[in-house]
Protein backbone atom coordinates (compact mmCIF):
# COMPACT_ATOMS: atom_id res chain seq x y z
CA UNK A 1 0.00 0.00 0.00
CA UNK A 2 1.41 3.22 -1.07
CA UNK A 3 2.42 5.79 1.90
CA UNK A 4 0.10 8.90 2.38
CA UNK A 5 0.68 11.68 0.99
CA UNK A 6 3.22 14.23 2.89
CA UNK A 7 1.89 17.24 3.35
CA UNK A 8 5.34 19.02 3.97
CA UNK A 9 6.99 17.92 0.75
CA UNK A 10 3.94 17.78 -1.55
CA UNK A 11 2.40 20.98 -1.01
CA UNK A 12 3.90 23.03 -4.11
CA UNK A 13 6.33 25.20 -2.85
CA UNK A 14 4.87 29.23 -2.57
CA UNK A 15 7.13 32.08 -3.51
CA UNK A 16 8.25 34.10 -0.23
CA UNK A 17 7.44 37.63 0.22
CA UNK A 18 11.40 38.39 0.40
CA UNK A 19 13.75 37.29 -2.37
CA UNK A 20 16.17 36.47 0.16
CA UNK A 21 14.60 33.09 0.34
CA UNK A 22 14.02 30.79 -2.70
CA UNK A 23 10.66 29.12 -1.11
CA UNK A 24 8.27 30.46 1.32
CA UNK A 25 8.47 28.29 4.29
CA UNK A 26 6.33 25.94 5.49
CA UNK A 27 3.75 26.14 8.56
CA UNK A 28 4.56 22.43 9.35
CA UNK A 29 8.20 22.62 10.31
CA UNK A 30 8.49 22.19 13.63
CA UNK A 31 12.07 24.33 13.51
CA UNK A 32 13.81 25.95 10.71
CA UNK A 33 17.53 25.92 9.42
CA UNK A 34 18.23 29.40 7.21
CA UNK A 35 21.39 28.35 5.26
CA UNK A 36 23.80 31.09 3.87
CA UNK A 37 25.49 29.96 0.37
CA UNK A 38 29.27 29.50 -0.01
CA UNK A 39 30.98 31.89 -1.03
CA UNK A 40 30.12 32.88 -4.77
CA UNK A 41 27.34 30.65 -5.10
CA UNK A 42 23.34 31.01 -4.62
CA UNK A 43 20.82 29.12 -2.99
CA UNK A 44 20.86 26.45 -5.35
CA UNK A 45 24.35 24.99 -3.79
CA UNK A 46 21.84 23.37 -1.48
CA UNK A 47 19.82 21.43 -4.49
CA UNK A 48 21.29 18.03 -3.00
CA UNK A 49 19.99 18.66 0.33
CA UNK A 50 16.57 17.40 1.58
CA UNK A 51 14.02 20.12 2.40
CA UNK A 52 12.71 18.31 5.58
CA UNK A 53 15.63 16.48 8.19
CA UNK A 54 13.22 14.90 11.04
CA UNK A 55 10.73 17.95 11.32
CA UNK A 56 13.39 20.45 10.21
CA UNK A 57 12.86 22.74 7.12
CA UNK A 58 16.09 23.30 4.75
CA UNK A 59 15.67 27.25 3.71
CA UNK A 60 18.24 28.35 1.67
CA UNK A 61 19.21 31.78 1.63
CA UNK A 62 19.58 33.72 -1.70
CA UNK A 63 21.70 37.39 -1.38
CA UNK A 64 21.78 40.07 -3.35
CA UNK A 65 24.52 39.44 -6.41
CA UNK A 66 23.61 35.58 -6.85
CA UNK A 67 21.32 33.81 -9.63
CA UNK A 68 17.77 35.02 -9.16
CA UNK A 69 19.10 38.16 -7.88
CA UNK A 70 22.27 38.94 -10.09
CA UNK A 71 21.66 42.21 -10.97
CA UNK A 72 22.06 43.28 -7.49
CA UNK A 73 24.85 44.70 -6.41
CA UNK A 74 26.04 41.80 -3.77
CA UNK A 75 26.73 43.25 0.24
CA UNK A 76 30.27 44.52 0.48
CA UNK A 77 30.79 43.22 4.28
CA UNK A 78 28.98 40.99 5.87
CA UNK A 79 28.09 42.85 8.49
CA UNK A 80 25.72 44.73 5.96
CA UNK A 81 24.64 41.47 4.70
CA UNK A 82 23.60 40.46 8.23
CA UNK A 83 21.48 43.75 8.74
CA UNK A 84 19.79 43.01 5.53
CA UNK A 85 19.20 39.17 5.98
CA UNK A 86 18.07 39.67 9.88
CA UNK A 87 15.18 41.98 9.14
CA UNK A 88 14.19 39.91 6.48
CA UNK A 89 14.17 36.84 8.44
CA UNK A 90 12.22 38.12 10.67
CA UNK A 91 8.39 36.76 9.86
CA UNK A 92 9.49 33.38 10.40
CA UNK A 93 11.34 33.56 13.19
CA UNK A 94 8.13 32.06 15.00
CA UNK A 95 9.98 28.70 16.02
CA UNK A 96 12.74 27.21 17.02
CA UNK A 97 15.44 28.38 14.46
CA UNK A 98 19.11 28.10 13.32
CA UNK A 99 21.81 29.71 11.03
CA UNK A 100 24.03 27.19 9.04
CA UNK A 101 27.37 28.78 7.12
CA UNK A 102 30.27 26.85 5.40
CA UNK A 103 33.53 28.57 5.42
CA UNK A 104 33.31 32.28 4.84
CA UNK A 105 29.36 31.74 5.02
CA UNK A 106 29.88 31.01 8.49
CA UNK A 107 31.02 34.67 9.29
CA UNK A 108 27.92 35.83 7.78
CA UNK A 109 25.46 33.55 9.45
CA UNK A 110 27.24 34.63 13.10
CA UNK A 111 26.71 37.92 12.21
CA UNK A 112 23.28 37.64 11.70
CA UNK A 113 22.96 36.52 14.93
CA UNK A 114 24.91 38.96 16.23
CA UNK A 115 22.31 41.50 14.49
CA UNK A 116 19.11 39.53 15.37
CA UNK A 117 20.51 39.18 19.45
CA UNK A 118 21.30 42.92 19.62
CA UNK A 119 18.29 44.50 18.06
CA UNK A 120 16.22 41.85 20.78
CA UNK A 121 14.60 39.61 18.22
CA UNK A 122 13.95 35.81 18.50
CA UNK A 123 17.29 34.96 19.17
CA UNK A 124 18.77 31.59 17.70
CA UNK A 125 18.06 27.99 18.93
CA UNK A 126 21.45 27.16 17.14
CA UNK A 127 24.15 28.69 14.93
CA UNK A 128 25.73 26.10 13.28
CA UNK A 129 29.50 27.12 11.66
CA UNK A 130 31.34 24.95 9.64
CA UNK A 131 34.76 25.13 8.30
CA UNK A 132 35.97 28.34 9.49
CA UNK A 133 37.93 29.91 12.02
CA UNK A 134 36.39 32.40 14.72
CA UNK A 135 36.16 36.18 13.77
CA UNK A 136 39.22 37.25 16.19
CA UNK A 137 41.21 34.75 14.32
CA UNK A 138 40.80 35.74 10.61
CA UNK A 139 41.18 36.39 8.03
CA UNK A 140 42.80 33.39 7.01
CA UNK A 141 42.48 30.88 4.12
CA UNK A 142 44.16 29.61 1.21
CA UNK A 143 41.55 30.96 -0.83
CA UNK A 144 42.68 34.73 0.14
CA UNK A 145 45.64 34.20 -1.67
CA UNK A 146 44.57 32.89 -5.18
CA UNK A 147 44.36 34.38 -8.31
CA UNK A 148 41.70 35.15 -10.90
CA UNK A 149 42.70 31.84 -12.82
CA UNK A 150 42.98 29.68 -9.96
CA UNK A 151 39.15 30.62 -8.52
CA UNK A 152 38.05 29.91 -11.96
CA UNK A 153 39.76 26.46 -11.28
CA UNK A 154 37.80 26.15 -7.53
CA UNK A 155 34.63 27.32 -9.43
CA UNK A 156 34.94 24.74 -12.33
CA UNK A 157 35.53 21.98 -9.56
CA UNK A 158 32.57 23.15 -7.50
CA UNK A 159 30.27 23.37 -10.40
CA UNK A 160 31.36 19.98 -11.26
CA UNK A 161 30.41 18.79 -7.63
CA UNK A 162 27.01 20.15 -6.92
CA UNK A 163 26.22 18.79 -10.73
CA UNK A 164 26.47 20.99 -13.33
CA UNK A 165 28.76 21.87 -15.77
CA UNK A 166 31.77 24.26 -15.78
CA UNK A 167 30.90 26.22 -18.72
CA UNK A 168 33.45 29.37 -19.20
CA UNK A 169 30.73 32.26 -19.60
CA UNK A 170 29.25 30.63 -16.02
CA UNK A 171 32.61 31.20 -14.22
CA UNK A 172 33.29 34.13 -15.62
CA UNK A 173 29.87 35.28 -14.36
CA UNK A 174 30.35 33.61 -11.11
CA UNK A 175 33.75 34.95 -10.41
CA UNK A 176 32.70 38.28 -9.88
CA UNK A 177 30.76 37.58 -7.21
CA UNK A 178 33.18 35.03 -5.62
CA UNK A 179 35.77 37.88 -5.10
CA UNK A 180 33.48 40.28 -3.65
CA UNK A 181 32.88 37.50 -0.64
CA UNK A 182 36.92 36.93 -0.68
CA UNK A 183 37.26 40.95 -0.27
CA UNK A 184 34.31 41.08 2.51
CA UNK A 185 36.08 38.05 4.12
CA UNK A 186 39.43 40.16 3.69
CA UNK A 187 38.46 42.56 5.63
CA UNK A 188 36.49 40.71 8.29
CA UNK A 189 38.46 41.01 11.25
CA UNK A 190 36.89 41.56 14.67
CA UNK A 191 39.71 41.47 17.49
CA UNK A 192 36.72 41.06 20.07
CA UNK A 193 33.45 39.22 19.36
CA UNK A 194 30.33 39.58 20.74
CA UNK A 195 29.56 36.60 22.53
CA UNK A 196 26.63 35.70 22.05
CA UNK A 197 23.30 33.85 24.02
CA UNK A 198 23.39 31.27 21.32
CA UNK A 199 24.10 27.58 21.27
CA UNK A 200 26.91 27.11 18.83
CA UNK A 201 28.39 24.34 17.12
CA UNK A 202 31.78 24.63 15.16
CA UNK A 203 32.08 21.91 12.59
CA UNK A 204 35.00 20.52 11.21
CA UNK A 205 35.52 17.81 8.30
CA UNK A 206 39.17 15.00 8.87
CA UNK A 207 39.90 15.99 5.83
CA UNK A 208 39.65 19.58 5.37
CA UNK A 209 42.76 21.27 4.17
CA UNK A 210 41.49 24.58 3.78
CA UNK A 211 39.99 25.29 7.29
CA UNK A 212 41.73 22.31 9.64
CA UNK A 213 39.89 21.53 12.55
CA UNK A 214 42.55 22.18 14.89
CA UNK A 215 42.40 25.56 13.86
CA UNK A 216 39.05 26.18 14.86
CA UNK A 217 39.14 26.37 18.73
CA UNK A 218 38.55 30.27 19.14
CA UNK A 219 34.85 29.87 18.54
CA UNK A 220 34.22 29.48 21.91
CA UNK A 221 35.14 33.17 23.27
CA UNK A 222 31.79 33.47 20.80
CA UNK A 223 29.56 31.44 22.95
CA UNK A 224 29.14 28.17 24.52
CA UNK A 225 30.36 25.94 21.59
CA UNK A 226 30.04 22.02 21.18
CA UNK A 227 32.88 21.34 18.45
CA UNK A 228 32.01 18.45 15.78
CA UNK A 229 34.67 16.64 13.78
CA UNK A 230 33.30 14.96 10.83
CA UNK A 231 34.28 12.74 8.25
CA UNK A 232 35.16 14.37 4.86
CA UNK A 233 36.70 17.53 3.07
CA UNK A 234 35.93 21.03 2.14
CA UNK A 235 32.88 20.11 0.38
CA UNK A 236 31.78 17.41 1.46
CA UNK A 237 28.89 19.42 2.90
CA UNK A 238 27.18 20.30 -0.41
CA UNK A 239 26.32 16.32 -0.17
CA UNK A 240 24.35 16.55 2.98
CA UNK A 241 25.98 13.46 4.44
CA UNK A 242 23.67 12.16 7.54
CA UNK A 243 26.29 13.13 10.19
CA UNK A 244 25.81 16.92 9.29
CA UNK A 245 21.95 16.53 9.25
CA UNK A 246 21.91 14.72 12.40
CA UNK A 247 23.90 17.59 14.21
CA UNK A 248 21.00 19.96 12.85
CA UNK A 249 18.10 17.83 14.20
CA UNK A 250 19.94 17.64 17.31
CA UNK A 251 20.91 20.95 17.97
CA UNK A 252 17.33 22.31 16.62
CA UNK A 253 14.64 19.62 17.89
CA UNK A 254 14.79 19.40 21.72
CA UNK A 255 13.53 22.66 22.60
CA UNK A 256 10.83 22.41 19.53
CA UNK A 257 8.05 21.19 21.65
CA UNK A 258 8.35 23.59 24.23
CA UNK A 259 8.93 26.71 21.97
CA UNK A 260 5.72 29.26 21.70
CA UNK A 261 3.89 28.47 17.73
Amino acid sequence: MPSPPDPRTDRPPQRPDTPWLIREPSADARARLFCVPYSGCGASMYRQWPRFTDGVEICPVQPPGRENRIRERPPATYQELAGELSGALLPYLDRPYGLFGHCGAALAAYETAVHLVRDGHPRPTGLFLSSQVAPQHGPRGRFLRLTDDELREELGQLMIRLGGEPLPSLIDLTLGILRADIEANKRYHVPDPPRLPVALTAIGWSGDFEVPYRSMGGWDVCGDTVFELLQGEHYTFTEAPGALLRVFSAGLLPTAAGHAR
